[in-house]
């Protein structure tokens, strides 16, 4: 793993995804306390890793793109034309399109606008896992490959949703229905 690699790495464990708590606790000191902490430096601060953050990325993609040695075959046409072409651009706009707004100083000085960005980021991440996972299901055609494990399992988690789902919603009725005989036991009396 090579050293900018890993220093992304640290700074998405350690920053990017503790951006939103981050923030918002920072509009907290800053409503209840008022102007006794520097809470507009701390902001601006954020404001300009979260920039350096997305150049440093978008250079690194940019890089790996041009050094592919088949360029036709990379991710970036391969997911930015197939079917789910709406995720990948979602991503590209939250991950990319929206933190470079953060030039504006106008609108980089409000934390809900910084937190706005930070919510399109953590979404944009999450797009980004959206689909790699769904364009190497979706584009896997070998029979070999296929993994059915990971499909009973899901299968299996979504019925254990279920099941609990169903177990509540019993265990609430029952409880609303306890409650509406002893109501109704006491009136009698």
């Amino acid at each position: 793993m090579e050293l900018y690699e890993r220093i992304i790495e640290i700074v998405d464990a350690n920053l990017i995804y503790c951006l939103i708590p981050i923030i918002l606790i920072l509009m907290l000191v800053n409503l209840i306390f008022k102007n006794r902490f520097e809470t507009k430096k701390a902001l601006n601060l954020i404001r300009w890793t979260i920039i350096a953050y997305t150049l440093i990325t978008f250079i690194v993609y940019l890089i790996g793109m041009v050094t592919a040695e088949n360029p036709n075959e990379y991710a970036f046409i391969n997911r930015a034309t197939g079917p789910y072409a709406w995720a990948y651009w979602l991503m590209f706009l939250g991950a990319l399109i929206l933190p470079l707004t953060l030039f504006i100083e106008k609108l980089a000085s409000k934390f809900w606008y910084v937190l706005l960005v930070a919510f399109g980021m953590k979404s944009g991440m999450y797009l980004e896992r959206f689909v790699i996972i769904i364009t190497s299901f979706h584009r896997d055609y070998g029979t070999e490959s296929w993994n059915t494990g990971l499909m009973e399992s899901a299968s299996y988690g979504i019925g254990i949703f279920f099941l609990q789902g169903l177990v509540i919603v019993m265990l609430t009725l029952g409880i609303f229905e306890i409650m509406k005989r002893k109501k109704t036991g006491y009136n009698k009396v």
